[in-house]
């Protein structure tokens, strides 16, 4: 692969020619040099590329990457994501920019440049090079010239390309702008922005400085701020929790002294939740490694909980319980901001497919619950199929009823409280505070 020349020693007679100039190597080819080593923009390159091309979650590329400093990690993760958050709209503008499509590995990492240019203010000398460096390490050198030029002119009329460019619609995939009706560029503007660290606090502690502390309780920390650099997190004082997922738990009334069954419960918090309000917890995950993950932080927190490693669909407790919360799998398309390569990975049929599996589990909950024992079913999805029309369909199985909730119980956060009573936010919700994830919330009687 052709690279630029590398530095020659003056003081090596043999590496001249007689008028002074660097000695070419037999052939006529210039000595080559490889860019070094970029942990951080080749692993962003990895996640997008396995985004864009294998449909392969974000998260399952950063597992795969074994051992790395915590800062790189941090910085490829940001890079990647901010990439996956402006995809639709910097694909466009890339468009007439190119005579011909490039291979989608190159198409990926001018993404990242463009990436790095018009959203994370990165120097152009320092986004155009690490892109063309990065291309030449990745075996794709042949390109660098096409990267360099197009970059370039990004660099130059960058805002003047995203001119007439509806970024909104475009970093939305056309099925879900769809679905998600006249809430899709609210939804859309929110995901544009990182999302920032919420902490739930044990009882009694004292939340770490640099806090905001919203109308739920919850405190809130600038995006990036990394919770185990945060005083008290060793001793168990708080733990990580969207502020819109701190609400199902608190819609369950008053749970002191109740069995409550946690379906599908890792990675804890709302299990914690759970603990710290008296509640006797049974957990329940079916994956041992997120069992085991779950099992770690309630013993960070120093909290007590009974954790069971079953199916939830099949398992059910000795004897009737009084409650059962469920925040069953899902889409998950209302943690986009944390997660925005679920735009690009799921499709309508997956939608089709987790609904199955959610009545599933609202059924096995009424087999778990005493006669009058309350089921709360929540999701971290922004789709009706999944919220709403899931409990339409489990009341007309039979054997529920449902009980709405108040505006007393959605005091402090009364634009989620839909017109008949369900719980439901989106990221567009709270912009002047930062936002907040899409979560979805209905509470079912047992009869």
């Amino acid at each position: 692969m052709t690279q630029p020349p590398s530095n020659t020693s003056p003081r090596n007679p043999a590496s001249k020619t007689r008028n002074g100039g660097p000695r070419r190597p037999q052939g006529g080819r210039t000595p080559q040099r490889r860019p070094a080593p970029a942990p951080p923009r080749d692993l962003a390159f990895d996640i997008v590329c396995g985004v864009v091309e294998h449909r392969r979650m974000l998260e399952t590329t950063l597992d795969r990457a074994g051992a790395m400093d915590a800062r790189d990690r941090a910085s490829a993760h940001r890079l990647a994501a901010t990439t996956l958050r402006h995809l639709g709209s910097m694909t466009e503008l890339l468009q007439p920019l190119l005579r011909r499509e490039p291979p989608e590995p190159v198409r990926c990492a001018l993404l990242m440049g463009v990436a790095q240019l018009l959203h994370l203010e990165t120097p152009p000398h320092a986004a155009v090079g690490t892109i063309v460096d990065l291309l030449r390490r990745r075996g794709l050198a042949p390109f660098a010239g096409l990267a360099n030029a197009v970059l370039r002119r990004v660099a130059r009329e960058g805002q003047e390309l995203l001119d007439g460019l509806d970024e909104d619609r475009l970093d939305v995939p056309p099925w879900l702008w769809s679905a998600w009706g006249k809430r899709a560029r609210a939804i859309s503007r929110g995901l544009h922005r990182e999302a920032p660290l919420d902490l739930t606090l044990r009882p009694g502690a004292v939340a770490p400085e640099g806090g905001e502390v919203l109308p739920t309780g919850s405190v809130r920390y600038p995006a990036g701020t990394r919770i185990t650099t945060l005083e008290g997190f060793e001793d168990g004082a708080f733990w990580a929790q969207d502020v819109a997922a701190t609400m199902p738990v608190k819609l369950m009334g008053d749970v002191a002294g109740k069995t409550v069954v946690d379906l599908c419960a890792a990675p804890g918090g709302k299990t914690a939740q759970l603990a710290t309000a008296g509640a006797q917890v049974v957990a329940v995950e079916r994956e041992e490694a997120r069992a085991k993950r779950l099992e770690e932080n309630i013993a960070r927190l120093k909290l007590s909980a009974k954790t069971v490693v079953a199916d939830a669909a099949t398992w059910r407790p000795d004897v009737p319980v009084d409650m059962v919360l469920l925040d069953a799998p899902c889409s998950a398309t209302g943690t986009l901001r944390r997660h925005p390569d679920v735009l690009w990975i799921k499709r309508p049929r997956d939608v089709t497919a987790l609904a199955e599996g959610q009545d599933a589990l609202i059924d096995a909950a009424h087999e778990m619950l005493k006669p009058g024992g309350v089921l709360l079913y929540a999701v971290c999805s922004l789709q009706d199929e999944e919220g709403p029309e899931r409990i339409k369909a489990a009341i007309a199985r039979g054997g529920w009823k449902f009980d709405p909730f108040s505006e007393a119980e959605l005091a402090d956060m009364a634009v989620a409280r839909t017109w008949d009573g369900m719980f439901r936010t989106h990221p567009g919700l709270w912009s002047e505070l930062g936002g907040m994830d899409g979560f979805f919330a209905a509470r079912l009687i047992k009869v």
